[in-house]
């Protein structure tokens, strides 16, 4: 048995991802077992009552990893803009407005889902993204967003256009591309001049020396992020000593900066979960702070995944076992559809069962898959896991971020339901699709 599959008696801690996801001992009539638990919920409870595959948040989780920004952050004038991408669930972006977070937005669908949550957040609305249209500048102009992130020239010509048909100040920042490198997957990597966002450093004096010449433009800030699920504090950094370089060029030059976005992509650790996530973001913080000290400076923050990733498990139940010619196989009710980055990017998300039988040491080494009709259907692969019977039931973590976001009706499939869990409180923040609602626009 593999010191990770240690169960009662044990460390479990592994497969844990407190204060919003633990393992409590139960007597069962089999003897005890360890059961995992959201809040003070277990999970085996909620998904009897609301079926499977089954998105579980934690309220607490979330509270407290904002909670962890906000001290981090204590000692500077910030504002933190929550990633909506991450997570856009009404419920969660409620729960987040309500301990004072702004968000960051990157489509006009995005604006809305956040003035939906409160209708009096736009003040503290980013909109970021490469490719905004007319109708979505229009629509953030009306809602009076704090500031708009122009990622080229041809964007800031047509938000003056916006701005001045609206005869509304459009409060801007350049993202700039600061071309430093970060560990992370090519897809989610933005902070080199190859990738598609921002303009280069070296363009970004003339471009602020247009926007300064129009009436209904006002310069606010400079906007950078060099990418997602960053694990290094080093690159943030990096980039931060670029960005203070042209704040210094830029005031100089009679453009009143008072806004640094820093962007977010700070990372989690899926495969092993750090021990002390207060201490990772606090070095976050000082790579983030230092460079800019001095420049009396508001920061806009837009951490995403690191708050919600861990907050969040998708629960499957096990469909079939079966084996080819030695190759075994656990059959899921969950798919690619429900959460596509294991086919995506190939990432890697821990699995555990979500009852630990007392009596049972056995492992085998398996493919955790889907029923969808696509080899890359998977969720892991040649992963060593206790063995598991047909109807347990399985725990996908660290999925509260870009699972249900990304999720699709491939194969006709309806989406899972989500709940949000708060204490002993259990709330429906989405109900389960049903087959009719998949066709019912269909003309």
């Amino acid at each position: 048995m593999s010191p990770r599959n240690q169960v009662l008696g044990h460390s479990y801690s592994w497969f844990e991802r407190p204060p919003g996801f633990v393992f409590r001992k139960q007597r069962t009539r089999g003897g005890a077992n360890l059961i995992l638990r959201c809040d003070d919920v277990l999970l085996p409870t909620l998904a009897e009552r609301y079926g499977t595959p089954l998105y579980v948040y934690s309220a607490t989780a979330i509270r407290e990893g904002l909670k962890v920004f906000q001290t981090a952050f204590r000692d500077v004038l910030h504002t933190i803009c929550y990633s909506v991408k991450a997570n856009s669930n009404l419920s969660i972006l409620r729960l987040l407005a309500k301990e004072g977070c702004g968000f960051d937005v990157v489509s006009a669908g995005e604006l809305e889902r956040a003035l939906a949550a409160d209708s009096t957040v736009a003040r503290r609305v980013v909109f970021s993204g490469v490719g905004k249209s007319r109708d979505e500048m229009t629509a953030a102009l009306k809602a009076g967003i704090l500031i708009f992130n122009v990622e080229s020239e041809s964007e800031l010509l047509l938000l003056a256009e916006c701005a001045a048909q609206q005869r509304k100040m459009a409060r801007m920042a350049l993202r700039v591309n600061p071309d430093v490198a970060a560990d992370t997957h090519p897809y989610i990597a933005t902070g080199l001049r190859k990738h598609k966002f921002g303009v280069p450093t070296g363009a970004a004096r003339r471009l602020y020396a247009m926007a300064a010449k129009s009436r209904y433009l006002k310069i606010a800030g400079v906007s950078v992020h060099i990418g997602s699920q960053i694990t290094e504090t080093a690159p943030f950094g990096e980039a931060m000593m670029r960005v203070a370089d042209l704040v210094r060029a830029l005031r100089a030059e009679g453009h009143a900066i008072e806004y640094v976005d820093v962007g977010g992509g700070l990372g989690i650790e899926y495969q092993q979960p750090r021990n002390n996530f207060v201490e990772y973001v606090a070095n976050y913080a000082r790579a983030v702070i230092e460079p800019l000290r001095g420049l009396n400076l508001h920061l806009l923050l837009e951490p995403g995944r690191s708050i919600v990733g861990p907050a969040g498990v998708l629960l499957t139940s096990v469909l079939y076992k079966k084996q080819n010619d030695g190759k075994r196989f656990v059959i899921v009710d969950a798919a690619m559809n429900d959460l596509i980055r294991p086919a995506l990017y190939r990432a890697y998300h821990e699995i555990t069962p979500v009852v630990q039988r007392q009596n049972s040491s056995r492992e085998e080494t398996v493919d955790v898959v889907g029923p969808v009709c696509e080899s890359g259907d998977f969720f892991a692969r040649d992963r060593n896991l206790p063995e598991v019977e047909e109807g347990d039931l399985l725990a996908i973590l660290d999925t509260g971020a870009y699972g249900m976001v990304l999720a699709s009706n491939y194969n006709t499939r309806p989406r899972p339901a989500e709940l949000l869990v708060s204490g002993k409180s259990v709330k429906i923040v989405r109900r389960r699709e049903k087959l009719r609602d998949l066709y019912a626009a269909e003309l």
